[in-house]
């Protein structure tokens, strides 16, 4: 299903193949020799998504750029099946395994590997080549990668990131925080209201 979203429509190289149960809403470049599955889901909340040439985007994964961050993926990716990236840059010839999650402000290097459920948090830098274990979480720039049971210090390097601040704006000590965090991001979301189906 493409849709026309914000005043821009996707476009699609003739060599590519999108399923027709997939999403492609807004400003989306699929390069040449792309392969989105089923369910998989590409949105330009205000900022583009590129894929690179021959990059897969596997069942139900999500790729979502917002208004301050865009998406590139280069080209040879694989992003498995219920993967997440939100606002980040993907390198070449990177696999995003199963339930992996990529968070906005995030690079990730050339021939890297985040697999199955890891998580690169926000504004967080992989060099080219890197491997993400297992469950693992990638975090900040110089870069942890630490075990799950390890929170402490995920949670100390995660502080400093601030995600809440860079990602909606909101400072984590707002008393209120979810509900100006659901009313702003409920805002920027009904922009869809006026998205017009093309297929």
């Amino acid at each position: 299903m493409l849709f026309s979203h914000l005043g821009a429509d996707p476009r699609i190289h003739p060599d590519a193949v999108v399923a027709p149960t997939a999403v492609i809403s807004g400003d989306v470049t699929i390069g040449a020799g792309c392969q989105v599955l089923h369910g998989a889901v590409l949105t330009a909340e205000g900022s583009p998504v590129v894929l690179g040439e021959n990059t897969i985007v596997m069942e139900n994964a999500l790729v979502r750029a917002s208004s301050t961050h865009a998406v590139h993926i280069g080209p040879h990716t694989l992003i498995g099946p219920m993967a997440s990236i939100a606002g980040a840059d993907i390198g070449a010839e990177v696999f995003l395994a199963t339930g992996t999650r990529v968070f906005n402000g995030a690079e990730i290097g050339d021939r890297s590997e985040v697999r199955i459920n890891a998580v690169v948090h926000v504004r967080t830098v992989l060099p080219a080549g890197t491997v993400v274990p297992i469950s693992w979480v990638a975090v900040g720039d110089p870069l942890l990668i630490l075990a799950p049971d390890r929170h402490e210090e995920i949670w100390a390097a995660q502080k400093e990131l601030d995600f809440p601040g860079y990602v909606f704006g909101l400072d984590r000590e707002t008393p209120d925080l979810m509900v100006q965090l659901t009313e702003r991001y409920g805002r920027s979301l009904s922009r869809h209201v006026s998205d017009r189906r093309l297929d």
